[in-house]
């Protein structure tokens, strides 16, 4: 019994498409932003905790209170004769606190904007100014290097802390406690403090000075920004470093929790947004921005995401509305439809008595299927390389070659062709011989056209020998393109190989001596005669690397490292173009 012909299995070349996750899906459904230009560089960004969640944003000699439902300005404190720093939200949302440069703190009803208390003891400019978890002290970091806290209803200073070396940049309050709270200065430490005793109970060394500090809600561990590394921290271990986190390439210059704090946002001087999993401190999600970034801040249900630069551009973009159940009511309605008009076909159940008979349409094949169903291999060839398939969708052509060879006709369907149908398939194959899902079909139907016709033959075709001129540039042009992958991997190995085998610390031993570690004898050395292990990794692994340097060995002279591994792989014969 015949079988039926199965159309031709069409390979469309490979697209690298970036992984969606969920966290992109997610930090994408956002609006369009929304760009505002302020007074000045967006030092603070501060949300507060109540609904409408209504939020501060500093900058200039004012702070800024935009609407969390309407994204505009509701209303402006500008109490201030000199900048602001640090306007930050009581978590109740019935008090606003800011520094200034003129050394004073200034308290603030947000709703009347009306002065309420100042507070006057520090030295220098006032950076920092936040709530502790009680809503009744406010503590402080100046350029005075001091740590202060201040009682709100008597308007006093209650603690002084002269630890700090130099300036102090960031603080933050823990939720689980009334007395501990976090500072960071630039003398690169990071101290943990507690308002009932008269020192800190903790300090950490960041490694360079700290822009921004975090704490996490139950307290136990906490991160700190500066330079272009996030550094976490183990307050219950006594100070211990769980991670370090360098995905910036500037200076990070803020950090806030989102989603529940299931996550953290970490914002540049780069101009990128990176949120991390707190799990894992991984980078789920990245978002760009136009300038640098001082400071940045995301509403507590995640609907607005502030961010403010350098430039006096502030961003504000709010979540899409979810229009996830409109299709399942417009398909729940046509359901309902199509059961009112009697649509009994698509529920229909066949009986044991009834007799089933598939319908069979006709199957609509393309001409080139035609062809091959026929067994006019050359025909089909021609049909491929029509102009839709050719131009449109050149891995029909390439698919129709693969077949053609797979069946042993390739030779055949080549054959007896005059110059203009042979300049075609050349100009074919130098269109997409660089993709490397058509290159090596197209380098074994090029081989085969140079067995068939000769070279001597296809030379003295002015239009052929053009096209095979243009092949053999293209050809010296991605030999030279992959010895330089070559070079870089041999380079990249070098360094791996000499950063896996450094020298480990010395130890201690029982007699007073430092021995160090004994090293596997087969990582302790580099061979720096041989090829690199990079150039030979790929010369085995890509098997592109040996055709293209076997293709550069007759076209021109080119230098190669190839793997004494690497199988034969076929030859372009280019060498009598020249002549």
């Amino acid at each position: 019994m015949a079988t039926s012909f199965k159309k031709t299995l069409i390979t469309a070349p490979k697209i690298i498409k970036d992984k969606t996750t969920p966290d992109g899906l997610y930090w994408k459904n956002l609006e369009n932003p929304i760009t505002v230009k302020e007074y000045g560089a967006i030092t603070d960004i501060d949300f507060c905790q109540v609904k409408p969640h209504n939020f501060a944003v500093t900058n200039s000699m004012r702070v800024q209170i935009y609407g969390g439902q309407s994204s505009q300005v509701i209303g402006t404190v500008s109490r201030f004769k000199d900048v602001a720093y640090s306007g930050s939200y009581r978590r109740d949302g019935k008090l606003l606190v800011a520094g200034t440069e003129d050394k004073f703190i200034k308290l603030f009803n947000p709703d009347t904007r009306s002065l309420l208390r100042t507070f006057k003891g520090h030295e220098g400019p006032v950076h920092v100014t936040k709530f502790l978890e009680d809503q009744f002290r406010i503590i402080s970091g100046s350029n005075d290097k001091t740590v202060r806290v201040w009682d709100i209803p008597t308007e006093k200073e209650i603690h002084v802390y002269n630890e700090h070396k130099d300036y102090i940049r960031d603080g933050v309050s823990s939720r689980s406690s009334q007395d501990i709270f976090l500072t960071g200065g630039y003398d690169h430490c990071v101290k943990l403090w507690d308002a009932r005793t008269e020192e800190s109970v903790l300090t950490v060394n960041h490694g360079c000075p700290v822009e921004s500090v975090l704490m996490f809600p139950n307290g136990g561990i906490f991160l700190s920004a500066g330079g272009n590394a996030v550094k976490v921290w183990d307050a219950l271990a006594g100070g211990k470093l769980l991670a370090t986190l360098t995905n910036h390439h500037k200076t990070v210059t803020s950090l806030c929790f989102c989603s529940n704090f299931q996550r953290f946002m970490s914002a540049s001087l780069d101009k990128h947004v990176k949120v991390h999993d707190v799990a894992s401190y991984q980078v789920v999600h990245t978002l760009s921005y136009p300038g640098p970034i001082l400071s940045h801040g995301v509403s507590p249900d995640d609907e607005l995401l502030v961010v403010g630069m350098a430039d006096k551009m502030l961003s504000i973009q709010r979540r899409k509305k979810s229009t996830s159940d409109k299709p399942e009511q417009a398909q729940h309605t046509r359901s309902s439809r199509l059961r009112g008009h009697g649509n009994m076909a698509r529920s229909f159940v066949p009986g044991k008595s009834d007799a089933v008979f598939e319908l069979k349409r006709r199957e609509i094949l393309a001409p080139y299927d035609k062809h091959l169903k026929s067994f006019s291999h050359s025909k089909a060839l021609d049909a491929a390389l029509q102009r839709r398939y050719r131009i449109g969708a050149p891995e029909v052509t390439v698919s129709i070659m693969q077949e053609l060879i797979r069946r042993g006709h390739i030779r055949a369907a080549l054959s007896g062709r005059d110059d203009q149908s042979l300049q075609g398939i050349l100009v074919f194959i130098h269109k997409n011989l660089s993709n490397p899902s058509f290159m090596g079909t197209l380098i074994d139907v090029f081989n085969l056209i140079l067995d068939i016709y000769g070279m001597p033959a296809l030379i003295n075709s002015g239009p052929l020998e053009t096209q095979l001129v243009k092949l053999k540039e293209l050809i010296s042009t991605e030999v030279r393109l992959m010895t330089g992958v070559q070079q870089i991997m041999g380079s990249l190995d070098l360094l791996f190989t000499a950063a896996d085998n450094q020298t480990p610390p010395a130890l201690p031993t029982g007699d007073g001596t430092l021995e160090r570690k004994k090293q596997d004898s087969s990582s302790s050395h580099m061979e720096v005669d041989s090829p690199s292990k990079g150039q030979e990794q790929l010369a085995d692994t890509n098997e592109t690397v040996p055709l293209l340097h076997s293709i550069g060995s007759l076209a021109e002279p080119q230098p190669q490292v190839r793997s004494p591994t690497s199988r034969p792989t076929p030859l372009i014969r280019l060498n009598d173009v020249s002549k």
